[in-house]
């Protein structure tokens, strides 16, 4: 986890290091489509989600807050930040950017479900 947070910290100073006209213009969508994998059935389950929209699987709810992508590339390079909250506990399970074409630079640490991002949608 330690080593993933600082893969990230580096990722995002070395982009906030770049001239502002080599930075990737990007598009906001209007919701984000998720693959989530109970681990301990082994049920795959894909889900949409509008901005601001609450899903259940389980004991978790998961939430977005905007999902973003380069302009003419939904799927890729799609980065949504999301909400993770298990039922019953006070601390968030995750909270932050999730990238489809890296899903392990930060990815959600949970004993029973993984979710990742696969696209952006958009109306």
């Amino acid at each position: 986890m330690i080593r993933a947070f600082a893969l990230l910290t580096s990722l995002l100073a070395s982009l906030a290091a770049l001239p502002a006209g080599a930075q990737v213009a990007t598009s906001n969508g209007d919701g984000v489509i998720l693959r989530a994998l109970d681990k301990v059935t082994g049920r795959v389950r894909d889900m949409q989600l509008g901005n601001g929209q609450v899903q259940t699987l389980g004991r978790i709810a998961i939430q977005l807050r905007e999902c973003r992508y380069p302009q003419g590339n939904r799927s890729g390079d799609a980065f949504a930040f999301l909400t993770v909250r298990e039922e019953g506990e006070e601390q968030d399970v995750f909270s932050g950017w999730m990238i489809a074409s890296s899903p392990a630079l930060n990815p959600m640490d949970h004993a029973r479900y993984d979710v990742w991002v696969l696209r952006c949608t958009t109306s």
